[in-house]
Protein backbone atom coordinates (compact mmCIF):
# COMPACT_ATOMS: atom_id res chain seq x y z
CA UNK A 1 0.00 0.00 0.00
CA UNK A 2 1.76 3.47 -1.27
CA UNK A 3 1.39 6.44 1.01
CA UNK A 4 2.02 8.34 -1.83
CA UNK A 5 -1.09 9.83 -3.67
CA UNK A 6 -1.89 12.65 -5.83
CA UNK A 7 -4.70 14.65 -5.98
CA UNK A 8 -6.21 12.62 -8.77
CA UNK A 9 -6.07 9.71 -6.81
CA UNK A 10 -3.06 8.35 -8.63
CA UNK A 11 -0.86 6.08 -6.65
CA UNK A 12 2.50 6.63 -7.54
CA UNK A 13 4.88 3.27 -6.81
CA UNK A 14 7.79 3.90 -9.07
CA UNK A 15 10.32 6.65 -8.89
CA UNK A 16 13.11 6.98 -12.19
CA UNK A 17 15.91 8.33 -10.41
CA UNK A 18 18.64 10.04 -13.14
CA UNK A 19 22.05 9.09 -11.08
CA UNK A 20 24.18 11.90 -13.75
CA UNK A 21 23.49 14.31 -16.39
CA UNK A 22 26.75 12.71 -18.37
CA UNK A 23 26.71 10.48 -21.25
CA UNK A 24 29.39 9.18 -23.14
CA UNK A 25 26.98 9.40 -26.25
CA UNK A 26 25.81 12.63 -28.16
CA UNK A 27 22.13 11.57 -29.10
CA UNK A 28 20.40 13.79 -31.57
CA UNK A 29 17.11 13.36 -29.73
CA UNK A 30 18.40 13.88 -26.28
CA UNK A 31 20.91 16.10 -26.18
CA UNK A 32 22.96 19.17 -28.22
CA UNK A 33 25.88 18.53 -29.24
CA UNK A 34 28.25 20.70 -27.15
CA UNK A 35 26.93 20.02 -23.59
CA UNK A 36 27.19 22.01 -20.56
CA UNK A 37 26.85 19.73 -17.72
CA UNK A 38 26.17 20.39 -14.16
CA UNK A 39 29.33 20.96 -12.14
CA UNK A 40 29.62 18.20 -9.61
CA UNK A 41 28.97 19.87 -6.45
CA UNK A 42 25.31 20.38 -7.41
CA UNK A 43 24.96 17.21 -8.84
CA UNK A 44 23.55 14.47 -5.44
CA UNK A 45 25.95 12.62 -4.30
CA UNK A 46 25.45 8.49 -4.71
CA UNK A 47 24.79 8.56 -0.44
CA UNK A 48 22.47 11.43 -0.99
CA UNK A 49 20.69 9.37 -3.62
CA UNK A 50 20.26 6.11 -1.69
CA UNK A 51 18.91 8.21 0.83
CA UNK A 52 16.27 9.54 -1.16
CA UNK A 53 15.49 6.31 -2.56
CA UNK A 54 15.32 4.98 0.86
CA UNK A 55 12.84 7.29 2.07
CA UNK A 56 10.70 6.45 -1.32
CA UNK A 57 10.92 3.11 -0.95
CA UNK A 58 9.82 3.75 3.05
CA UNK A 59 6.72 5.51 1.51
CA UNK A 60 5.50 2.22 -0.67
CA UNK A 61 7.00 2.75 -3.88
CA UNK A 62 7.97 -0.81 -5.19
CA UNK A 63 9.95 0.06 -8.42
CA UNK A 64 13.24 1.96 -8.43
CA UNK A 65 14.51 2.57 -11.91
CA UNK A 66 18.46 4.01 -12.68
CA UNK A 67 18.79 6.35 -15.70
CA UNK A 68 20.86 9.49 -16.79
CA UNK A 69 22.70 10.68 -18.82
CA UNK A 70 24.40 6.97 -18.96
CA UNK A 71 23.99 5.73 -15.44
CA UNK A 72 26.89 3.52 -15.79
CA UNK A 73 29.63 6.11 -16.35
CA UNK A 74 29.32 7.21 -12.51
CA UNK A 75 32.18 6.95 -10.97
CA UNK A 76 31.15 3.80 -8.41
CA UNK A 77 27.76 3.75 -9.60
CA UNK A 78 27.98 -0.14 -8.61
CA UNK A 79 28.13 0.58 -4.82
CA UNK A 80 25.11 2.73 -5.07
CA UNK A 81 23.07 -0.05 -6.96
CA UNK A 82 24.39 -2.58 -4.71
CA UNK A 83 22.46 -0.96 -1.63
CA UNK A 84 19.46 -0.80 -3.51
CA UNK A 85 19.28 -3.59 -4.28
CA UNK A 86 19.49 -5.18 -0.79
CA UNK A 87 16.77 -3.07 0.39
CA UNK A 88 14.01 -5.66 1.33
CA UNK A 89 10.80 -3.81 0.57
CA UNK A 90 11.86 -2.82 -3.11
CA UNK A 91 10.52 -5.34 -5.24
CA UNK A 92 11.99 -4.26 -9.10
CA UNK A 93 15.26 -2.61 -9.47
CA UNK A 94 15.80 -2.08 -13.00
CA UNK A 95 18.38 -0.10 -15.56
CA UNK A 96 17.94 2.39 -18.93
CA UNK A 97 21.37 2.16 -20.55
CA UNK A 98 22.55 2.77 -23.83
CA UNK A 99 24.65 -0.20 -23.50
CA UNK A 100 28.10 1.24 -24.19
CA UNK A 101 29.49 0.11 -20.76
CA UNK A 102 27.49 -3.47 -20.67
CA UNK A 103 30.12 -5.77 -21.61
CA UNK A 104 31.93 -5.28 -18.40
CA UNK A 105 29.14 -4.66 -16.41
CA UNK A 106 26.39 -6.98 -16.86
CA UNK A 107 27.88 -9.32 -14.32
CA UNK A 108 28.38 -7.00 -11.38
CA UNK A 109 24.85 -5.53 -12.18
CA UNK A 110 23.28 -9.17 -11.94
CA UNK A 111 25.52 -9.78 -9.10
CA UNK A 112 24.22 -6.13 -7.01
CA UNK A 113 20.24 -6.94 -8.07
CA UNK A 114 19.43 -5.79 -10.91
CA UNK A 115 16.10 -7.37 -12.49
CA UNK A 116 15.66 -6.12 -15.75
CA UNK A 117 17.76 -3.98 -18.34
CA UNK A 118 16.66 -1.64 -20.80
CA UNK A 119 19.21 -0.93 -23.75
CA UNK A 120 18.68 2.02 -26.38
CA UNK A 121 19.45 1.00 -30.33
CA UNK A 122 18.26 2.96 -33.04
CA UNK A 123 19.99 1.64 -35.75
CA UNK A 124 21.70 -1.46 -36.81
CA UNK A 125 24.31 0.23 -39.25
CA UNK A 126 27.65 1.53 -37.53
CA UNK A 127 27.52 4.37 -39.53
CA UNK A 128 24.49 5.68 -39.03
CA UNK A 129 24.53 4.24 -35.61
CA UNK A 130 27.69 7.25 -34.73
CA UNK A 131 25.57 9.81 -36.88
CA UNK A 132 22.54 9.57 -34.76
CA UNK A 133 24.64 9.17 -31.60
CA UNK A 134 27.35 11.19 -32.47
CA UNK A 135 30.05 9.11 -30.63
CA UNK A 136 28.64 5.83 -30.22
CA UNK A 137 30.25 2.92 -31.24
CA UNK A 138 27.38 0.29 -32.71
CA UNK A 139 29.59 -3.11 -31.70
CA UNK A 140 30.19 -1.97 -28.35
CA UNK A 141 26.51 -1.74 -27.85
CA UNK A 142 25.74 -5.21 -29.62
CA UNK A 143 28.30 -6.81 -27.38
CA UNK A 144 26.89 -5.19 -24.67
CA UNK A 145 23.53 -6.75 -25.65
CA UNK A 146 25.11 -10.37 -25.35
CA UNK A 147 26.31 -9.48 -22.59
CA UNK A 148 22.64 -8.77 -20.77
CA UNK A 149 21.50 -11.59 -22.33
CA UNK A 150 24.29 -13.88 -20.69
CA UNK A 151 23.74 -13.00 -17.34
CA UNK A 152 19.71 -14.36 -17.22
CA UNK A 153 18.45 -11.24 -16.13
CA UNK A 154 14.42 -11.29 -15.91
CA UNK A 155 14.53 -9.02 -18.73
CA UNK A 156 16.29 -7.82 -21.46
CA UNK A 157 14.78 -4.91 -23.90
CA UNK A 158 15.56 -2.95 -26.70
CA UNK A 159 14.59 0.58 -26.59
CA UNK A 160 14.36 2.54 -30.06
CA UNK A 161 13.20 6.08 -30.85
CA UNK A 162 12.27 6.14 -34.66
CA UNK A 163 12.68 9.14 -36.17
CA UNK A 164 11.47 9.68 -39.97
CA UNK A 165 13.91 9.87 -42.86
CA UNK A 166 16.27 9.11 -40.77
CA UNK A 167 16.16 5.86 -39.56
CA UNK A 168 12.15 4.92 -40.08
CA UNK A 169 13.56 1.98 -42.76
CA UNK A 170 15.11 0.16 -39.67
CA UNK A 171 12.12 -0.50 -38.18
CA UNK A 172 11.64 -4.17 -39.51
CA UNK A 173 15.42 -4.87 -39.29
CA UNK A 174 15.01 -3.78 -35.20
CA UNK A 175 11.69 -6.20 -35.00
CA UNK A 176 14.04 -9.17 -36.86
CA UNK A 177 16.74 -8.05 -34.31
CA UNK A 178 14.87 -8.65 -31.46
CA UNK A 179 13.08 -11.91 -32.44
CA UNK A 180 16.43 -13.51 -32.90
CA UNK A 181 17.90 -12.20 -29.94
CA UNK A 182 14.85 -13.48 -27.73
CA UNK A 183 13.93 -9.84 -26.17
CA UNK A 184 11.46 -7.43 -25.97
CA UNK A 185 11.45 -3.98 -28.22
CA UNK A 186 10.01 -0.92 -27.11
CA UNK A 187 9.52 1.74 -29.92
CA UNK A 188 9.11 5.66 -27.73
CA UNK A 189 8.09 8.30 -29.85
CA UNK A 190 10.25 11.44 -29.32
CA UNK A 191 10.10 13.42 -26.83
CA UNK A 192 10.05 17.28 -27.20
CA UNK A 193 12.68 18.43 -24.24
CA UNK A 194 15.51 20.89 -24.67
CA UNK A 195 16.16 22.78 -27.60
CA UNK A 196 17.69 21.41 -30.36
CA UNK A 197 19.14 22.57 -33.76
CA UNK A 198 20.12 19.18 -35.22
CA UNK A 199 16.25 18.55 -36.50
CA UNK A 200 13.12 19.68 -37.10
CA UNK A 201 11.29 17.90 -34.44
CA UNK A 202 7.62 18.28 -35.77
CA UNK A 203 9.26 16.83 -39.28
CA UNK A 204 11.10 14.08 -38.23
CA UNK A 205 8.02 12.92 -35.97
CA UNK A 206 6.74 9.45 -36.52
CA UNK A 207 3.66 8.29 -34.49
CA UNK A 208 3.23 4.87 -33.06
CA UNK A 209 0.91 3.99 -35.25
CA UNK A 210 2.56 4.44 -38.28
CA UNK A 211 5.38 2.73 -36.77
CA UNK A 212 2.86 -0.20 -35.63
CA UNK A 213 1.60 -0.20 -39.31
CA UNK A 214 4.99 -0.89 -40.99
CA UNK A 215 5.14 -4.07 -38.56
CA UNK A 216 1.88 -4.91 -39.84
CA UNK A 217 3.16 -4.96 -42.95
CA UNK A 218 5.19 -8.48 -42.28
CA UNK A 219 3.77 -9.75 -38.60
CA UNK A 220 0.14 -9.67 -37.19
CA UNK A 221 0.54 -7.70 -33.72
CA UNK A 222 -2.18 -8.75 -31.20
CA UNK A 223 -2.63 -6.38 -27.75
CA UNK A 224 -2.19 -8.20 -24.40
CA UNK A 225 -3.03 -6.58 -21.49
CA UNK A 226 0.97 -7.40 -19.82
CA UNK A 227 2.02 -4.15 -18.18
CA UNK A 228 5.92 -3.27 -16.84
CA UNK A 229 4.70 -0.78 -14.42
CA UNK A 230 5.65 1.82 -17.58
CA UNK A 231 3.52 4.12 -19.83
CA UNK A 232 4.09 1.04 -22.48
CA UNK A 233 1.53 -0.64 -24.51
CA UNK A 234 2.34 -4.36 -25.49
CA UNK A 235 1.77 -6.53 -28.70
CA UNK A 236 2.36 -10.06 -29.50
CA UNK A 237 3.65 -11.86 -31.90
CA UNK A 238 1.76 -15.14 -33.39
CA UNK A 239 5.31 -17.05 -33.68
CA UNK A 240 7.79 -15.59 -31.00
CA UNK A 241 7.67 -15.04 -27.43
CA UNK A 242 9.12 -11.34 -27.93
CA UNK A 243 6.66 -8.31 -27.54
CA UNK A 244 6.37 -4.98 -28.95
CA UNK A 245 6.07 -1.70 -26.90
CA UNK A 246 4.73 1.40 -28.00
CA UNK A 247 5.47 4.22 -25.60
CA UNK A 248 3.27 7.33 -27.11
CA UNK A 249 3.38 10.58 -25.02
CA UNK A 250 1.86 12.85 -28.10
CA UNK A 251 -0.35 10.31 -30.13
CA UNK A 252 -1.43 8.51 -26.74
CA UNK A 253 -1.34 9.95 -23.63
CA UNK A 254 -0.94 7.84 -20.86
CA UNK A 255 -1.14 10.28 -18.16
CA UNK A 256 -4.86 9.26 -17.15
CA UNK A 257 -3.20 6.02 -14.97
CA UNK A 258 0.94 8.04 -14.52
CA UNK A 259 2.28 5.97 -11.02
CA UNK A 260 5.67 8.29 -11.58
CA UNK A 261 8.02 10.40 -10.24
CA UNK A 262 11.93 11.39 -11.43
CA UNK A 263 14.90 12.21 -9.31
CA UNK A 264 16.95 14.48 -11.29
CA UNK A 265 20.75 14.43 -11.00
CA UNK A 266 20.92 17.71 -9.61
CA UNK A 267 18.04 16.34 -7.05
CA UNK A 268 14.79 17.86 -8.57
CA UNK A 269 11.87 15.44 -7.68
CA UNK A 270 9.61 15.60 -11.01
CA UNK A 271 6.40 15.12 -10.25
CA UNK A 272 5.70 15.06 -14.33
CA UNK A 273 7.82 14.18 -17.40
CA UNK A 274 6.14 17.26 -19.76
CA UNK A 275 5.71 19.85 -17.05
CA UNK A 276 8.27 21.53 -14.74
CA UNK A 277 6.23 20.72 -11.21
CA UNK A 278 9.65 19.89 -8.84
CA UNK A 279 10.40 20.03 -5.57
CA UNK A 280 14.39 20.47 -4.62
CA UNK A 281 15.01 17.58 -2.73
CA UNK A 282 18.85 18.21 -2.67
CA UNK A 283 17.90 21.28 -0.77
CA UNK A 284 16.00 19.27 1.92
CA UNK A 285 19.07 16.50 2.41
CA UNK A 286 21.55 18.64 2.81
CA UNK A 287 20.22 20.90 5.53
CA UNK A 288 18.68 18.23 7.50
CA UNK A 289 19.19 14.57 8.65
CA UNK A 290 15.44 13.99 9.96
CA UNK A 291 14.75 11.66 7.32
CA UNK A 292 11.05 12.25 8.69
CA UNK A 293 11.40 15.98 7.41
CA UNK A 294 12.37 13.84 4.06
CA UNK A 295 10.06 11.90 4.05
CA UNK A 296 7.02 14.71 4.14
CA UNK A 297 8.81 16.90 1.73
CA UNK A 298 8.12 13.83 -0.74
CA UNK A 299 4.20 13.31 0.72
CA UNK A 300 3.61 17.15 0.42
CA UNK A 301 5.36 17.06 -3.39
CA UNK A 302 2.87 15.01 -4.79
CA UNK A 303 0.28 17.43 -4.37
CA UNK A 304 2.31 19.97 -7.21
CA UNK A 305 1.26 16.54 -9.75
CA UNK A 306 -0.10 17.79 -12.70
CA UNK A 307 -2.89 15.91 -14.27
CA UNK A 308 -1.47 15.84 -17.23
CA UNK A 309 1.40 17.18 -20.10
CA UNK A 310 0.65 18.51 -23.39
CA UNK A 311 3.06 17.87 -26.31
CA UNK A 312 3.01 20.50 -29.34
CA UNK A 313 5.71 19.96 -32.24
CA UNK A 314 5.03 22.48 -33.95
CA UNK A 315 5.29 25.14 -30.97
CA UNK A 316 8.85 25.76 -29.29
CA UNK A 317 9.33 23.02 -26.82
CA UNK A 318 7.73 24.42 -22.80
CA UNK A 319 10.15 22.26 -21.39
CA UNK A 320 13.81 23.63 -22.06
CA UNK A 321 15.57 21.08 -20.02
CA UNK A 322 17.12 17.81 -21.80
CA UNK A 323 16.21 14.21 -21.48
CA UNK A 324 19.47 13.26 -19.98
CA UNK A 325 18.73 16.12 -17.76
CA UNK A 326 15.35 14.99 -17.03
CA UNK A 327 16.27 10.79 -16.21
CA UNK A 328 15.38 8.96 -19.59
Amino acid sequence: MTNLVDKFGRKVNYLRISVTDRCDFRCVYCMAEEMTFLPRTQILSLEEIHRIANAFVDLGVKKIRLTGGEPLIRRNVITLIEKLGQMPMLDQLVMTTNGSQLEKSAPLLKQAGVKRINISLDSLDPERFRNLTRTGDLSQVLNGIDAALGQGFDSVKINAVILKGRNDDEILPLIDFARAKGTDITFIEEMPLGNISEHQRDECFMSSEAVREVISSRYALNPITHSSGGPARYYRFEDSASKVGFISPHSHNFCGDCNRVRLTAEGRLLLCLGNEHSVDLRAVVRSTDDDAVLRQAIVDAMGLKPEQHYFDLQDEPQIVRFMNMTGG
